[in-house]
């Protein structure tokens, strides 16, 4: 990776594993004519250049291939948000430390998932928790999910909130819980809690703004192509989310990461090209760029380390 960062932790990875009637082509019937969201989908990997998914193995040897792929590009490891099972998880974290590290993926609305959730942190070591802030049926405050954020602050351990746009083309794009304002009352209730907003906030830049304005707590990841940008009803590119982010979170409170899923694909190097090129372009000193792309993630994996 020349005139790249010499460390790069990767904060939001998809362990992927196999489901039937999975996105990709081939696993599509070729006699029956492609969805709108498939459609969309395709024309996202043609616009890239990315190459068709192929047909996910076992976890196994998805974990093998991820650890090639952190050997390849001399990461210092990689967050995986989703994967085949805690349990499974926490042992590839077991068995390969500072290369994989793996966040609980529990219902917020499963009644047992405040229990779940404290075993995944405290019996299984996993590093925080991912959720869907659409995926909440009632408000993120409501007392309901109060044990939930109680742990995670007690825990100093982030929370991983989904917000935006759900999928591609013909995904979901209307709930009450859509905009990263609803943990509003909850990053005021816990400012112990790091609360990180993936892809830019996904549709709600705005919002994502004056939430992190608001709250020292809130925490913003770059991942993935966001392409939402073009759905926009004013001008953005990545620049601008850039710039934008940096003046208003700081260096501190931006953390890299690129939402790779699939191989032959794996580690979506291009992302890391185009965000350390907008940052030079914006001037960003080489101390922020490696808090940015290393340090904010390694600290919030290890709070009780100096």
């Amino acid at each position: 990776m020349d005139h790249l960062p010499d460390r790069v932790l990767d904060f939001h990875v998809h362990f992927v594993t196999p489901m039937p009637g999975a996105r990709g082509r081939i696993q599509e019937d070729p006699d029956k004519p492609k969805t709108y969201g498939q459609r969309q989908y395709h024309w996202m990997l043609d616009a890239w250049g990315f190459p068709d998914p192929e047909p996910t193995p076992e976890p196994p040897e998805v974990l093998r291939r991820w650890l090639q792929e952190i050997d390849r590009y001399k990461l210092d490891g990689v967050v995986f948000v989703t994967g085949p099972g805690a349990e499974f998880m926490a042992e590839a974290q077991r068995a390969h430390p500072d290369k994989i590290y793996a966040f609980s993926h529990v219902s917020p609305d499963d009644p047992q998932a405040p229990e779940i959730l404290k075993r995944d942190l405290d019996e299984l070591g996993l590093k925080g928790y991912k959720c869907f802030g659409p995926r909440f049926e009632l408000p993120l405050d409501d007392r309901r999910y109060w044990p939930l954020w109680e742990l995670l602050a007690e825990r100093n351990r982030p929370v991983l909130i989904h917000y935006g746009v759900l999928g591609g083309g013909g995904g979901i794009v209307f709930h009450p819980r859509m905009s990263p304002l609803t943990i509003d009352p909850v990053a005021r209730a816990f400012p112990e809690m790091p609360i990180v907003v993936p892809h830019f906030g996904a549709g709600y830049w705005g919002d994502l703004l004056q939430l992190g304005w608001a709250h020292e707590n809130v925490l913003v990841d770059t991942s993935g192509s966001n392409q939402w940008i073009r759905w926009m009803p004013y001008p953005l590119t990545l620049g601008d989310l850039v710039r934008k982010a940096y003046e208003t979170f700081g260096p501190e409170r931006i953390i890299f990461a690129t939402d790779s899923q699939y191989f032959p694909r794996g580690f979506a190097l291009r992302y890391l090209q185009d965000f350390v090129r907008e940052c030079a372009y914006a001037g960003i000193p080489d101390s922020a760029l490696r808090a940015m792309v290393h340090d904010n993630a390694w600290r919030l994996l290890h709070p009780n380390t100096k």
